[in-house]
């Protein structure tokens, strides 16, 4: 026989026999109300989403939702979005006395170089020849009799000298630089004077009248441009003494000849 009950000793399984509902709740309510949990909300309706702060997204999350939200537009649209403002440089102004002294450093090793080649390599010296070879062929030639300047002061220098023979004879040219510093061309020629003058003076070669030079007579003429020409005719030969020269640079390279 079991020991009585106390009455308000609560059953340790509270669900009742025969699938009664429990006592302290109405019928029908626990059912009906997990029921109405497990239905689904209708279609049309939209969901409830929890707020509070849980719902939130971090921040770094909506900055980069943000950032694709732009790149999706720009992509759509075809707009870049505008490049951030650029800081312009600040250039420096040289003066003048700054650019007169980036000059003056360029200038002055070219100064020395030109000194030096002047001074010591003798950059302002014509380039001399010998003219004996020249003169020795024309004489085994025996085109024409040779005549070589005597007497003649260190200052006359022989920059060419020449031997050819050409269609109507032959050429001796022998190039000088005067103690003046001027050109200077003695020309033998068995070439016919109605031949070689024209060719030598161009048309501008226009007589002057003659000249008494160491016995001969030279005729005077004018040449191109600023020259001037001494001319001597013989049977066998023609001399002509051309250049810029002065005349009487002229008249001595004429009275040397022998």
């Amino acid at each position: 026989m079991e020991p009585a009950q106390p009455a308000d000793r609560v059953p340790d399984d509270p669900t009742p026999p025969g699938g009664q509902p429990p006592a302290d709740l109405p019928a029908g309510s626990g059912a009906q109300q997990a029921a109405t949990d497990r239905t689904p909300p209708p279609a049309d309706e939209p969901a409830l989403v929890a707020s509070g702060p849980a719902a939130t997204p971090p921040m770094d999350e909506q900055v980069r939702d943000g950032s694709a939200a732009g790149i999706d537009v720009a992509a759509e649209t075809g707009e870049r979005p505008a490049p951030p403002p650029r800081t312009e440089s600040v250039k420096s102004e040289r003066s003048p006395k700054d650019m007169a002294i980036s000059l003056l450093v360029l200038l002055i090793p070219i100064a020395l170089l030109l000194a030096f080649y002047r001074g010591f390599l003798g950059g302002d010296e014509p380039t001399t020849v010998d003219p004996a070879p020249a003169i020795e062929q024309a004489q085994s030639a025996n085109a024409f009799p040779v005549s070589r300047p005597q007497g003649l002061s260190s200052g006359w220098r022989t920059v060419s000298a020449r031997f050819q023979t050409v269609e109507d004879g032959a050429n001796l040219r022998i190039g000088y630089l005067t103690p003046e510093g001027r050109g200077v061309q003695l020309v033998q020629s068995s070439v016919p004077a109605e031949r070689l003058l024209p060719a030598e003076l161009t048309d501008q070669g226009q007589p002057q009248g003659p000249t008494e030079l160491a016995g001969r007579t030279w005729q005077r003429y004018t040449a191109r441009g600023n020259q001037q020409a001494l001319v001597l005719l013989e049977p066998a030969r023609t001399v002509l003494i051309i250049g810029d020269a002065r005349d009487n640079e002229l008249r001595q390279l004429a009275g040397s000849l022998r």
